[in-house]
């Protein structure tokens, strides 16, 4: 399954290749405060690919904070937050916001509240290295 999203003016998108087929996509709805005030609500298939596509580098910003081992990828002209990276060992690792997707049945997502207080940073890449998207493409301006 093909999943395409982005933020509310298209300036960050995403091409999300769901390997294999799923039947049900659960997202984590994180209850850390950054999460809850943007809409945070976050999947991602370990076997899947994701291509991010920055239209305008200069209107996008990273956010990070807690362990700084994560980028919240922000349009700075719209304000939507759809995708989060993560270094881990020299690769990129990403989630996607289930709230950026287009053209989604949205009776496949399953949310379910998440909350990571009390990781230290090992368990939390380890966690990420486990779960999240590992094969990561972005792409920035006319790339």
């Amino acid at each position: 399954m093909l999943i395409a999203g982005s933020c509310h003016c298209g300036n960050i998108s995403f091409q999300l290749r769901w390997l294999p087929e799923p039947t049900e996509i659960t997202a984590r709805s994180c209850t850390c405060t950054f999460c809850t005030k943007h809409g945070g609500v976050w999947t991602a298939c370990p076997t899947g690919e994701l291509t991010v596509s920055i239209r305008d580098p200069a209107r996008r910003s990273r956010y990070t904070f807690g362990t700084k081992t994560a980028e919240f990828h922000a349009c700075s002209n719209c304000g939507a937050v759809p995708v989060v990276t993560s270094q881990i060992d020299g690769a990129t690792y990403a989630v996607v916001n289930v709230n950026a997707f287009e053209g989604v049945d949205s009776s496949l997502v399953t949310r379910a509240p998440a909350n990571f207080d009390g990781e230290d940073e090992k368990v939390r890449l380890a966690r990420r290295k486990r779960n999240w998207i590992g094969r990561v493409t972005v792409l920035e301006g006319d790339a």
